[in-house]
């Protein structure tokens, strides 16, 4: 599938970074349209593309880095760059020699500052442009909104027409299918989790081997799959050691990698001197939910009545759509969790500068105010920081429950602002 079928709002900040700096790296999971929106900007640009799939230009990239980078056109693109570290300080070398803006356009389907191999950065040469799968409104064509309104708390409630869905079951459909654009256009639910089965083993043969030394590679998928089962959940590497006869601190090993290669993360907790007895331990998400669903064996039938599961995966599948709009958001956002020992909870906190909103999550299609008892108790606790609470909900109105308080449908999401 070709992603350009797709406009990917993160196009115009990797045009903006060419004209003034001399690399960028695109990285994000394999598959997710790295390749195609590389190479769709640099077709048009006159960009020189090489893969390091290609067993020879892999080679001759490590067996002589620099002679390597010394050969190539001005402006090249570097695809799958995590399986060359060597490349780097070549690329550093050449750079300081000629900073002209977009010499190179590198992807990675690993977080590559992370490698040990890395001797020395880009710091100040690189631009980082994290690409995720496909968001739903990316797929829908229309504007990303929720951000902006939630920060200035403003829904526009005077002129809703309220036109938003009820998505019933098919939610469900929505969160198993996932924003892999090779997954999404396939035409039944099994040929999806085919893909996805064969996506976990490509990954796990190629890539993981190319970062890290791992003896027991058949113990991934089995983690994989737990880990799909505790996402949205208190990360705890003792639930997640205990199923095999390896040591947590192993555990942890290899869920950095699987980290390290974007299919899961951590969501850390947030902290406020002026709420006690909180709960500083990270959340996990899986980082696409049609994955999780693949992993886990689980259809959209069977997981709308699963209704656990889908409360997990939900929230999931909203913090993941939310990070998407994050990254083509104009102002630097952070993510964060927050509980306390008396259970009460806002499942995702985000932050823009010195303000700060609130997102619950609940799959139901009826709101009422005890869902906003964890944004209450933020909203106290941070006075004039406190931008806006909102409970993602499944119904077609966007409703006030106090100030600066909204219920918002999950559509609103999926579709866009159908309001303008």
């Amino acid at each position: 599938m070709d992603t350009l079928l797709y406009h990917r709002f993160t196009e115009e900040r990797l045009r903006e970074s060419l004209h003034d700096t001399p690399v960028i790296l695109i990285h994000g999971a394999r598959q997710c349209g790295k390749t195609t929106l590389a190479q769709a900007i640099g077709s048009e640009l006159g960009y020189h593309y090489i893969t390091f799939d290609d067993t020879n230009q892999l080679q001759a990239a490590k067996t002589d880095p620099i002679g390597f980078v010394q050969s190539l056109p001005e402006h090249s693109i570097l695809d799958e760059i995590q399986r060359v570290p060597e490349l780097f300080t070549a690329i550093k070398a050449s750079i300081d020699q000629n900073r002209k803006p977009g010499r190179f356009i590198l992807t990675g389907s690993a977080n590559v500052l992370l490698l040990p191999q890395l001797s020395d950065s880009l710091a100040g040469r690189m631009e980082i442009i994290h690409l995720r799968p496909l968001a739903q409104i990316e797929i829908a064509q229309q504007k990303p909104t929720f951000l902006q309104n939630m920060f200035n708390a403003d829904f526009g409630l005077s002129s809703n027409k309220n036109n938003y869905i009820r998505l019933g079951e098919s939610l469900a459909d929505v969160i198993t299918k996932g924003g892999y654009p090779a997954a999404i256009v396939r035409a039944t639910e099994k040929r999806r989790s085919a893909w996805y089965k064969d996506y976990i083993s490509t990954i796990i043969q190629r890539d993981v081997q190319d970062i890290a030394s791992i003896r027991n590679l058949d113990i991934l998928p089995k983690l994989l799959s737990l880990a799909a089962s505790q996402t949205a959940r208190l990360f705890n590497s003792a639930d997640l050691a205990s199923p095999f006869s390896l040591s947590r601190p192993t555990i942890r090993e290899y869920l950095a990698v699987l980290e390290q290669i974007f299919l899961i993360e951590q969501l850390q907790p947030w902290h406020n001197n002026l709420l006690s007895r909180l709960i500083k331990t990270p959340k996990m998400h899986m980082t696409d939910t049609g994955l999780a669903c693949a992993l886990l064996g689980v259809n959209s039938n069977a997981l709308w009545q699963d209704k656990i599961l889908l409360g997990q995966l939900l929230e999931t599948f909203i913090y993941q759509e939310l990070r998407k709009h994050a990254d083509w958001h104009d102002e630097d956002i952070k993510f964060f969790h927050f509980r306390n020992k008396d259970k009460v909870e806002v499942d995702i906190i985000i932050e823009q500068g010195r303000r700060l909103a609130g997102i619950e999550i609940k799959a139901a299609a009826t709101v009422t105010q005890a869902d906003f008892k964890g944004l209450n108790k933020l909203k106290d606790a941070c006075g004039g920081q406190f931008a806006a609470g909102v409970v993602f909900y499944d119904g077609e109105n966007i409703l006030p429950f106090g100030e600066k308080l909204f219920a918002v449908p999950i559509s609103y999401l999926t579709q866009g602002n159908r309001n303008g």
